[in-house]
């Protein structure tokens, strides 16, 4: 048991000293209190919050300002033609509603004109395209800018500015469309309703572009974007060859257009009007000549036809200078065949764009199929659009049939695109081949 109680009293070793030198103050005093860190997110957050109330405001007052812009250049030029001509027809009041009225029209609502020999009130539904490009470029940039100043954090937020923008041009809208109710030239108020969905497209394309410009679904979404960038490739080099179908018939019947325009309207102020329609309906007459091109053809006035195959079942039509350019009635010739080749340059020129991006046979397969069903949607929109009545009876029918052009476009698009896109795919691969096939060939 002797060993137990020594183990028991053994001396306890004696602690380490302290250290010495520059570590010793680390060990000897309490150690400083850092200052808290505050979370700055929730400032953000608070501060983000605090000014959405100013982000609604400028949003709906941005969607106020281009429609007010809109309407302000249509009167604008209706007030200074009803200034300069010599015997003006209405007052001040009547100019007005003109103007109002095709601001209107420029964006699908039908005017009626109560004013006709007749005493029957005659439809006005030929929206001029060009005329439309201005409503819609002002409601897409002013989306876009008040988008982009708001930063939204997801497409959600961009959405509900995009829908303060568009409040507030549908209110001053609305205020038009009860104030051009009235009058000689009258807006139909139901077909104002095209008004909104003009608006809509607008804006929503403003929203996505202010936004970045998202993907959406993923690897599905990339599909998507190359499809619509086919469309457009397939729907610009489609209206490209229409606009210049277009140029090449005013060409050819230059003399009974000029005829017309010098007949139309004596003043010099009338004539400039004239112009002014003229040039506001060029890009109707591309879509019209598209048409042509597709095959199918468009009418000017109920049960008549002009397209490739020939014309027939128009007599007298309005006087202007673009409908002068019609072919005479009968049978076509090879001329109209011809322009068939405008299509399948479309086709083509999408094909080549798609067989060259290096993708997988079915992905290609797909993309060109995708880019058909787009092109031919939005060629059946433009057909829509760029027709309608200028009147009752004859006059009731006027440009393409959208239910026969879309799907004619998509045909077309299709049935070219795809063959060229994989012989473009597989060029690269037979080239070899032909270099050594040519080296068996007879040399002159």
């Amino acid at each position: 048991m002797t060993h137990t109680s020594e183990s028991a009293t053994a001396p306890v070793p004696p602690p380490d000293p302290p250290e010495t030198g520059a570590g010793a103050g680390a060990v000897t005093g309490p150690e400083p209190r850092s200052e808290p860190e505050f979370d700055s997110e929730p400032e953000e957050a608070a501060g983000a919050r605090a000014a959405w109330p100013a982000v609604r405001a400028s949003a709906f007052a941005g969607g106020m300002s281009a429609a007010g812009l809109g309407l302000g250049a249509v009167i604008t030029v209706v007030l200074l033609l009803w200034m300069s001509s010599p015997f003006p027809e209405s007052g001040l009041g009547g100019a007005l509603h003109i103007g109002a009225g095709l601001w209107l029209l420029a964006q699908g609502a039908e005017l009626v004109r109560t004013g006709t020999l007749s005493g029957d009130p005659a439809p006005v539904a030929v929206t001029p395209l060009l005329l439309s490009a201005l409503p819609a470029w002002l409601l897409y940039r002013g989306t876009a800018s008040v988008v982009t100043e708001a930063d939204p954090e997801d497409p959600r937020e961009a959405a509900l500015v995009a829908g303060r923008v568009l409040g507030g041009y549908l209110v001053v809208a609305a205020v038009v469309v009860g104030w051009a109710a009235g009058g000689s030239l009258r807006v139909n108020v139901l077909t104002a309703l095209y008004v909104l969905l003009f608006a809509a497209v607008a804006a929503g394309a403003g929203a996505w572009k202010g936004c970045g410009r998202p993907a959406f679904f993923g690897a599905v979404g990339e599909e998507i974007g190359a499809a619509l960038r086919g469309a457009g490739i397939a729907g610009g080099v489609l209206l490209a060859g229409g606009a210049l179908l277009g140029a090449v018939s005013l060409a050819w019947h230059a003399g009974a257009s000029g005829r017309t325009y010098a007949q139309l309207s004596g003043p010099l102020v009338g004539r400039f009007a004239v112009l002014l329609l003229a040039v506001a309906l060029v890009p109707n007459l591309a879509v019209w000549a598209a048409s042509y091109g597709l095959g199918v053809g468009f009418s000017v006035g109920v049960g008549s036809a002009v397209g490739p195959a020939g014309a027939s079942g128009y007599g007298l039509l309005p006087a202007f200078p673009l409908l002068a350019a019609l072919p005479q009635p009968g049978v076509g010739g090879w001329v109209g065949w011809v322009t068939l080749v405008v299509p399948g340059a479309a086709g083509g020129v999408m094909g080549w764009w798609a067989g060259g991006r290096g993708w997988a046979v079915w992905r290609t397969v797909r993309v060109v199929a995708g880019a058909g069903v787009v092109c031919g949607c939005g060629f059946a929109v433009l057909a829509a659009w760029s027709g309608g009545a200028l009147g009752t009876g004859t006059l009731a029918r006027f440009g393409p049939t959208w239910w026969l052009a879309g799907p004619a476009a998509l045909a077309w698009t299709v049935a070219v695109a795809l063959p060229t896109s994989l012989l473009t795919r597989v060029a690269p691969r037979c080239r070899p081949l032909w270099n050594a096939a040519l080296r068996f060939l007879p040399h002159a």
